[in-house]
């Protein structure tokens, strides 16, 4: 069992950063990847970034991997998405979910948290 809540989103100006924050429940969080995604009013969740159970593996999305660094903190628990460069297309729900398979595949992650709002202005 692994419960993820998600903090940080917030409204930040086209340009600007944000640093959203994954908090996982339990020590079997060092047993899975994890990822960020995304959801925009009307359309499908999009896959923004992948890292391995170790830290030392990330995959991004095209759109992300410029402008977005996901990391994690074992000691913590914690997974984290930089931001930076924000745009209003950026805008979307944000969630955080676990998988014990290396995947982009929203339908092959386990467990997934309640989301964040991230609205960039323009």
């Amino acid at each position: 069992q692994v419960q993820l809540e998600e903090s940080g989103g917030g409204l930040v100006q086209a340009g600007g950063s944000l640093r959203l924050s994954c908090a996982a429940s339990g020590r079997a969080f060092s047993a899975y990847r994890m990822g960020w995604f995304r959801q925009a009013p009307g359309k499908e969740r999009e896959f923004v970034a992948h890292i391995s159970r170790s830290g030392d593996l990330t995959y991004y999305a095209d759109s992300a991997k410029d402008r977005f660094t996901i990391s994690r903190d074992r000691a913590k628990n914690t997974v984290y998405l930089q931001m930076n460069s924000l745009k209003p297309e950026d805008t979307a729900v944000y969630y955080c979910a676990a998988t014990l398979i290396g995947t982009v595949l929203a339908a092959q992650y386990n467990y997934w948290g309640q989301g964040t709002q991230v609205t960039v202005s323009s």
